[in-house]
Protein backbone atom coordinates (compact mmCIF):
# COMPACT_ATOMS: atom_id res chain seq x y z
CA UNK A 1 0.00 0.00 0.00
CA UNK A 2 1.58 3.47 -0.54
CA UNK A 3 2.72 5.80 1.87
CA UNK A 4 0.41 8.39 0.46
CA UNK A 5 -2.80 5.88 0.60
CA UNK A 6 -1.92 5.06 4.28
CA UNK A 7 -2.32 8.89 5.12
CA UNK A 8 -5.33 9.18 3.59
CA UNK A 9 -6.41 6.29 5.64
CA UNK A 10 -5.00 7.34 8.82
CA UNK A 11 -6.65 11.32 8.54
CA UNK A 12 -9.96 9.33 7.92
CA UNK A 13 -9.50 6.92 11.05
CA UNK A 14 -8.84 10.65 12.95
CA UNK A 15 -11.38 12.12 11.74
CA UNK A 16 -13.94 9.79 12.82
CA UNK A 17 -12.81 9.50 16.28
CA UNK A 18 -12.79 13.23 16.46
CA UNK A 19 -16.67 13.28 14.74
CA UNK A 20 -17.91 10.42 16.97
CA UNK A 21 -19.02 12.28 19.96
CA UNK A 22 -20.76 14.79 18.26
CA UNK A 23 -22.95 12.22 16.88
CA UNK A 24 -26.29 12.18 18.74
CA UNK A 25 -27.67 8.39 19.33
CA UNK A 26 -31.29 7.93 19.35
CA UNK A 27 -32.97 7.60 22.81
CA UNK A 28 -35.12 3.80 23.15
CA UNK A 29 -38.11 4.34 25.77
CA UNK A 30 -39.95 1.60 26.86
CA UNK A 31 -43.52 1.13 26.86
CA UNK A 32 -45.07 -2.25 28.86
CA UNK A 33 -48.71 -3.66 29.62
CA UNK A 34 -50.36 -6.35 28.80
CA UNK A 35 -49.70 -6.99 24.36
CA UNK A 36 -51.30 -10.65 24.90
CA UNK A 37 -53.76 -12.49 27.30
CA UNK A 38 -57.66 -11.09 28.56
CA UNK A 39 -56.15 -7.87 28.80
CA UNK A 40 -54.71 -7.22 25.67
CA UNK A 41 -57.27 -4.19 24.49
CA UNK A 42 -55.68 -2.24 27.49
CA UNK A 43 -52.36 -3.17 26.24
CA UNK A 44 -53.25 -2.13 22.30
CA UNK A 45 -54.09 1.53 24.19
CA UNK A 46 -50.73 1.53 25.74
CA UNK A 47 -49.39 0.85 22.47
CA UNK A 48 -51.53 3.42 20.44
CA UNK A 49 -50.98 6.40 22.67
CA UNK A 50 -47.52 5.23 22.56
CA UNK A 51 -46.51 5.58 18.83
CA UNK A 52 -48.59 8.64 18.53
CA UNK A 53 -46.91 10.48 21.66
CA UNK A 54 -43.35 9.47 19.97
CA UNK A 55 -44.33 10.23 16.60
CA UNK A 56 -45.27 13.94 17.87
CA UNK A 57 -42.73 14.42 19.37
CA UNK A 58 -40.12 13.56 17.20
CA UNK A 59 -42.13 16.11 14.51
CA UNK A 60 -40.70 19.04 17.02
CA UNK A 61 -37.56 17.95 17.56
CA UNK A 62 -37.36 15.00 19.60
CA UNK A 63 -35.95 15.16 23.27
CA UNK A 64 -32.97 16.73 23.83
CA UNK A 65 -32.13 16.93 20.13
CA UNK A 66 -32.49 13.10 19.93
CA UNK A 67 -35.16 11.08 18.70
CA UNK A 68 -36.96 8.64 20.70
CA UNK A 69 -37.64 4.96 20.06
CA UNK A 70 -40.42 3.17 21.47
CA UNK A 71 -39.77 -0.10 22.77
CA UNK A 72 -42.56 -2.47 23.71
CA UNK A 73 -42.71 -4.97 26.20
CA UNK A 74 -45.28 -7.64 26.89
CA UNK A 75 -46.25 -9.03 30.72
CA UNK A 76 -49.71 -10.27 29.50
CA UNK A 77 -50.61 -8.33 33.72
CA UNK A 78 -48.70 -11.33 34.67
CA UNK A 79 -46.25 -10.90 37.97
CA UNK A 80 -42.99 -12.70 36.67
CA UNK A 81 -43.56 -12.34 32.57
CA UNK A 82 -43.69 -7.92 33.95
CA UNK A 83 -40.55 -8.69 35.63
CA UNK A 84 -38.71 -10.52 32.79
CA UNK A 85 -40.02 -7.31 31.08
CA UNK A 86 -38.65 -5.02 33.32
CA UNK A 87 -34.99 -6.88 33.25
CA UNK A 88 -35.23 -7.05 29.51
CA UNK A 89 -35.59 -2.54 29.52
CA UNK A 90 -33.02 -2.94 32.21
CA UNK A 91 -30.56 -4.63 29.85
CA UNK A 92 -31.69 -2.25 26.90
CA UNK A 93 -30.44 0.58 29.24
CA UNK A 94 -33.66 2.33 28.22
CA UNK A 95 -34.34 5.67 30.59
CA UNK A 96 -37.81 5.57 31.01
CA UNK A 97 -40.78 3.26 30.89
CA UNK A 98 -44.44 4.01 30.37
CA UNK A 99 -46.28 1.31 32.24
CA UNK A 100 -47.17 -1.38 33.67
CA UNK A 101 -50.95 -1.16 32.67
CA UNK A 102 -52.16 -3.91 35.99
CA UNK A 103 -51.02 -3.03 39.37
CA UNK A 104 -49.97 -6.88 40.06
CA UNK A 105 -47.23 -6.47 37.50
CA UNK A 106 -46.10 -2.73 37.92
CA UNK A 107 -45.50 -3.44 41.78
CA UNK A 108 -42.49 -5.92 41.19
CA UNK A 109 -41.47 -4.30 38.04
CA UNK A 110 -41.04 -1.39 39.48
CA UNK A 111 -38.59 -3.03 41.82
CA UNK A 112 -36.39 -3.89 38.91
CA UNK A 113 -36.63 -0.46 37.96
CA UNK A 114 -35.46 0.93 41.01
CA UNK A 115 -32.27 -1.18 41.18
CA UNK A 116 -31.14 0.01 37.72
CA UNK A 117 -31.81 4.12 37.87
CA UNK A 118 -35.25 3.45 34.97
CA UNK A 119 -37.87 5.96 35.80
CA UNK A 120 -41.10 4.44 35.75
CA UNK A 121 -44.74 6.02 35.22
CA UNK A 122 -47.33 4.08 34.79
CA UNK A 123 -51.21 5.48 33.08
CA UNK A 124 -53.06 2.36 35.03
CA UNK A 125 -51.60 1.24 37.99
CA UNK A 126 -54.15 2.21 40.80
CA UNK A 127 -52.85 0.40 43.77
CA UNK A 128 -51.89 2.78 47.06
CA UNK A 129 -48.76 0.63 47.52
CA UNK A 130 -47.36 1.08 44.37
CA UNK A 131 -46.28 4.40 45.27
CA UNK A 132 -46.32 3.73 48.95
CA UNK A 133 -42.70 2.56 48.78
CA UNK A 134 -40.96 5.17 49.15
CA UNK A 135 -39.31 4.57 45.09
CA UNK A 136 -38.03 7.90 44.24
CA UNK A 137 -38.51 6.39 40.27
CA UNK A 138 -42.03 5.90 40.45
CA UNK A 139 -44.85 7.99 39.16
CA UNK A 140 -48.57 7.41 37.83
CA UNK A 141 -50.51 9.55 36.18
CA UNK A 142 -53.63 7.87 37.00
CA UNK A 143 -55.28 7.82 40.42
CA UNK A 144 -55.51 5.75 43.63
CA UNK A 145 -57.85 3.02 44.61
CA UNK A 146 -58.54 4.44 47.33
CA UNK A 147 -59.68 7.39 45.88
CA UNK A 148 -61.55 5.32 43.51
CA UNK A 149 -63.27 3.42 46.59
CA UNK A 150 -64.11 6.85 48.07
CA UNK A 151 -66.32 7.99 45.13
CA UNK A 152 -67.79 4.02 44.42
CA UNK A 153 -68.53 4.09 47.83
CA UNK A 154 -70.28 7.97 48.13
CA UNK A 155 -72.39 7.24 44.90
CA UNK A 156 -73.85 3.31 46.91
CA UNK A 157 -74.72 5.31 49.83
CA UNK A 158 -76.08 8.49 48.07
CA UNK A 159 -77.29 7.60 44.95
CA UNK A 160 -78.42 4.09 45.72
CA UNK A 161 -78.90 4.32 49.18
CA UNK A 162 -80.78 1.61 51.32
CA UNK A 163 -79.91 -1.00 47.96
CA UNK A 164 -78.44 -4.25 49.04
CA UNK A 165 -74.65 -4.28 48.71
CA UNK A 166 -72.45 -7.02 47.87
CA UNK A 167 -68.57 -7.05 47.05
CA UNK A 168 -66.17 -9.67 44.99
CA UNK A 169 -63.06 -9.61 44.12
CA UNK A 170 -60.79 -11.60 41.59
CA UNK A 171 -57.99 -11.48 44.19
CA UNK A 172 -55.57 -9.82 41.83
CA UNK A 173 -53.58 -6.62 43.46
CA UNK A 174 -55.64 -4.79 41.48
CA UNK A 175 -58.82 -6.39 42.04
CA UNK A 176 -58.64 -7.21 45.61
CA UNK A 177 -57.15 -3.84 46.74
CA UNK A 178 -60.26 -2.25 44.58
CA UNK A 179 -62.61 -3.82 46.40
CA UNK A 180 -61.40 -3.69 49.92
CA UNK A 181 -60.82 0.51 49.45
CA UNK A 182 -64.21 0.34 48.25
CA UNK A 183 -65.70 -1.83 50.99
CA UNK A 184 -63.42 0.40 53.91
CA UNK A 185 -65.22 2.92 52.80
CA UNK A 186 -68.35 1.71 52.57
CA UNK A 187 -68.73 0.80 55.84
CA UNK A 188 -67.33 4.02 57.47
CA UNK A 189 -70.63 5.50 55.62
CA UNK A 190 -72.67 2.96 57.44
CA UNK A 191 -73.18 0.89 54.85
CA UNK A 192 -72.39 -2.93 55.44
CA UNK A 193 -72.04 -5.22 52.23
CA UNK A 194 -74.30 -8.77 52.68
CA UNK A 195 -71.58 -10.33 50.72
CA UNK A 196 -68.11 -10.44 50.33
CA UNK A 197 -66.72 -13.04 47.83
CA UNK A 198 -63.32 -13.76 46.14
CA UNK A 199 -63.98 -15.40 42.25
CA UNK A 200 -61.03 -17.11 40.33
CA UNK A 201 -60.75 -15.17 36.99
CA UNK A 202 -60.63 -17.13 33.86
CA UNK A 203 -63.81 -19.24 35.26
CA UNK A 204 -66.62 -19.07 32.82
CA UNK A 205 -69.46 -20.06 34.63
CA UNK A 206 -70.63 -18.01 37.63
CA UNK A 207 -73.73 -19.53 38.58
CA UNK A 208 -72.81 -20.61 42.20
CA UNK A 209 -71.86 -16.86 42.96
CA UNK A 210 -75.55 -15.84 41.20
CA UNK A 211 -77.21 -18.30 43.16
CA UNK A 212 -75.60 -16.89 46.51
CA UNK A 213 -76.52 -13.57 45.47
CA UNK A 214 -80.27 -13.99 44.96
CA UNK A 215 -80.48 -15.51 48.20
CA UNK A 216 -78.58 -12.57 49.86
CA UNK A 217 -81.41 -10.67 47.78
CA UNK A 218 -78.44 -8.41 46.74
CA UNK A 219 -79.22 -5.22 44.53
CA UNK A 220 -75.64 -3.88 43.49
CA UNK A 221 -72.88 -5.96 43.25
CA UNK A 222 -69.18 -4.28 42.87
CA UNK A 223 -66.70 -5.84 41.44
CA UNK A 224 -63.23 -5.51 41.88
CA UNK A 225 -61.74 -6.99 38.82
CA UNK A 226 -61.45 -6.99 35.10
CA UNK A 227 -63.86 -6.30 32.25
CA UNK A 228 -63.83 -10.59 31.09
CA UNK A 229 -65.37 -11.75 34.91
CA UNK A 230 -67.71 -8.77 34.86
CA UNK A 231 -69.17 -9.33 31.50
CA UNK A 232 -69.78 -12.87 32.21
CA UNK A 233 -71.59 -12.16 35.59
CA UNK A 234 -73.25 -9.59 34.96
CA UNK A 235 -75.04 -11.95 31.75
CA UNK A 236 -75.27 -14.80 34.22
CA UNK A 237 -76.82 -12.91 36.73
CA UNK A 238 -79.76 -11.44 33.77
CA UNK A 239 -80.07 -14.92 32.61
CA UNK A 240 -81.26 -15.86 36.67
CA UNK A 241 -83.72 -13.11 36.48
CA UNK A 242 -81.02 -11.06 38.63
CA UNK A 243 -81.84 -7.14 37.84
CA UNK A 244 -78.70 -6.44 40.38
CA UNK A 245 -76.66 -3.69 39.13
CA UNK A 246 -72.92 -4.96 38.75
CA UNK A 247 -70.61 -1.28 39.85
CA UNK A 248 -66.77 -1.56 39.10
CA UNK A 249 -63.45 0.31 38.27
CA UNK A 250 -61.40 1.36 35.79
CA UNK A 251 -60.83 -1.68 34.24
CA UNK A 252 -64.70 -1.26 32.87
CA UNK A 253 -63.67 1.02 30.92
CA UNK A 254 -63.11 -0.78 27.30
CA UNK A 255 -65.94 -1.03 24.44
CA UNK A 256 -64.63 -4.92 24.57
CA UNK A 257 -66.80 -5.28 27.89
CA UNK A 258 -70.38 -4.50 25.97
CA UNK A 259 -69.34 -7.10 23.41
CA UNK A 260 -69.43 -9.57 26.08
CA UNK A 261 -72.18 -8.17 27.63
CA UNK A 262 -74.15 -7.05 24.98
CA UNK A 263 -77.96 -5.93 26.21
CA UNK A 264 -77.12 -7.51 29.70
CA UNK A 265 -74.89 -4.64 30.58
CA UNK A 266 -77.31 -1.66 30.34
CA UNK A 267 -76.96 0.10 33.75
CA UNK A 268 -73.56 -1.41 34.78
CA UNK A 269 -71.45 1.89 36.67
CA UNK A 270 -67.55 2.44 37.05
CA UNK A 271 -65.26 5.03 38.07
CA UNK A 272 -63.02 6.31 35.79
CA UNK A 273 -61.22 9.76 35.58
CA UNK A 274 -62.35 12.70 33.68
CA UNK A 275 -62.31 11.33 29.95
CA UNK A 276 -59.55 13.31 28.12
CA UNK A 277 -61.61 12.55 24.99
CA UNK A 278 -64.11 15.18 26.20
CA UNK A 279 -61.41 18.31 26.45
CA UNK A 280 -61.12 20.34 23.09
CA UNK A 281 -57.71 20.86 23.09
CA UNK A 282 -57.49 17.17 22.37
CA UNK A 283 -60.14 17.71 19.45
CA UNK A 284 -57.50 16.88 16.44
CA UNK A 285 -55.75 13.95 18.67
CA UNK A 286 -59.19 12.20 18.65
CA UNK A 287 -59.49 13.29 14.95
CA UNK A 288 -56.64 11.28 14.01
CA UNK A 289 -57.36 8.18 15.98
CA UNK A 290 -61.33 8.02 14.52
CA UNK A 291 -59.62 8.49 11.05
CA UNK A 292 -57.87 5.15 11.79
CA UNK A 293 -61.08 3.47 12.40
CA UNK A 294 -59.96 3.29 16.44
CA UNK A 295 -61.44 4.75 19.69
CA UNK A 296 -59.40 6.76 21.83
CA UNK A 297 -60.92 5.17 24.81
CA UNK A 298 -59.56 4.76 28.62
CA UNK A 299 -55.67 4.73 28.80
CA UNK A 300 -55.19 5.53 25.06
CA UNK A 301 -54.51 9.24 26.40
CA UNK A 302 -53.49 8.52 29.44
CA UNK A 303 -50.64 6.66 27.76
CA UNK A 304 -49.51 9.98 24.97
CA UNK A 305 -49.60 12.19 28.14
CA UNK A 306 -47.12 10.20 30.37
CA UNK A 307 -44.85 10.32 27.54
CA UNK A 308 -45.46 14.09 27.21
CA UNK A 309 -44.65 14.38 31.06
CA UNK A 310 -41.66 12.72 31.03
CA UNK A 311 -40.51 14.38 27.54
CA UNK A 312 -40.88 17.74 28.97
CA UNK A 313 -39.22 16.82 32.40
CA UNK A 314 -36.33 15.27 30.70
CA UNK A 315 -36.34 18.78 28.42
CA UNK A 316 -36.40 20.87 31.77
CA UNK A 317 -33.69 18.50 33.47
CA UNK A 318 -31.74 18.42 30.95
CA UNK A 319 -31.10 14.92 31.09
CA UNK A 320 -32.67 11.50 30.72
CA UNK A 321 -31.18 10.77 34.21
CA UNK A 322 -33.96 8.94 36.20
CA UNK A 323 -33.00 11.08 39.50
CA UNK A 324 -32.99 14.10 37.21
CA UNK A 325 -36.10 13.76 35.57
CA UNK A 326 -37.85 12.66 39.37
CA UNK A 327 -36.56 15.84 40.68
CA UNK A 328 -38.08 17.53 37.56
CA UNK A 329 -41.57 15.62 38.11
CA UNK A 330 -42.01 16.39 41.37
CA UNK A 331 -41.24 20.13 41.17
CA UNK A 332 -43.12 21.28 37.68
CA UNK A 333 -46.31 21.15 36.45
CA UNK A 334 -46.71 19.78 32.54
CA UNK A 335 -48.96 20.10 29.58
CA UNK A 336 -50.32 17.19 28.55
CA UNK A 337 -53.08 15.69 26.99
CA UNK A 338 -54.43 15.40 30.54
CA UNK A 339 -54.39 18.81 30.80
CA UNK A 340 -51.53 20.64 33.35
CA UNK A 341 -50.49 17.94 35.56
CA UNK A 342 -47.94 17.61 38.56
CA UNK A 343 -46.77 15.10 40.63
CA UNK A 344 -46.31 14.53 44.90
CA UNK A 345 -43.26 13.84 46.80
CA UNK A 346 -45.10 9.90 46.39
CA UNK A 347 -45.32 10.22 42.67
CA UNK A 348 -49.18 10.32 42.85
CA UNK A 349 -50.36 12.74 39.95
CA UNK A 350 -51.82 16.20 41.27
CA UNK A 351 -54.78 16.07 38.84
CA UNK A 352 -58.92 15.81 39.05
CA UNK A 353 -60.43 12.49 40.68
CA UNK A 354 -62.50 10.01 39.50
CA UNK A 355 -66.12 10.50 38.28
CA UNK A 356 -68.86 7.56 38.15
CA UNK A 357 -69.63 6.37 34.89
CA UNK A 358 -72.97 4.77 33.48
CA UNK A 359 -72.95 1.99 30.14
CA UNK A 360 -75.79 3.12 27.81
CA UNK A 361 -77.05 1.59 25.02
CA UNK A 362 -73.36 0.12 24.19
CA UNK A 363 -71.54 3.37 25.40
CA UNK A 364 -70.46 4.74 28.48
CA UNK A 365 -70.48 8.40 29.34
CA UNK A 366 -70.54 9.74 32.49
CA UNK A 367 -73.24 9.17 35.32
CA UNK A 368 -76.01 11.31 36.90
Amino acid sequence: MSRTRLLALAATALCAVFAAPTARADITIGVAGPLSGSEAAFGEQFRRGAVKAVEDINAKGGVLGQKLVLHLGDDACDPKQAVAVANEMAARKVPFVAGHFCSGSSIPASDVYAETGILQISPASTNPKFTERGLGNVFRTCGRDDQQGQIAAGYIAKQLKGKVVGIIHDKSAYGKGLADQTKDALNKLGVKEAVYEAITAGEKDYSALVTKLKQAKVEVLYLGGYKTEGGLIVRQMRDQGLKTVLMGGDALVTEEYWSITGAAGEGTLMTFSPDPRKNPANADLVKFYRAQNYEPEAYTLYTYGTIQAWAQAAEKAKSTDAKKVAAVLKAEKFDTALGKIGFDAKGDVAAPGYVMYVWKNGKYDYAE
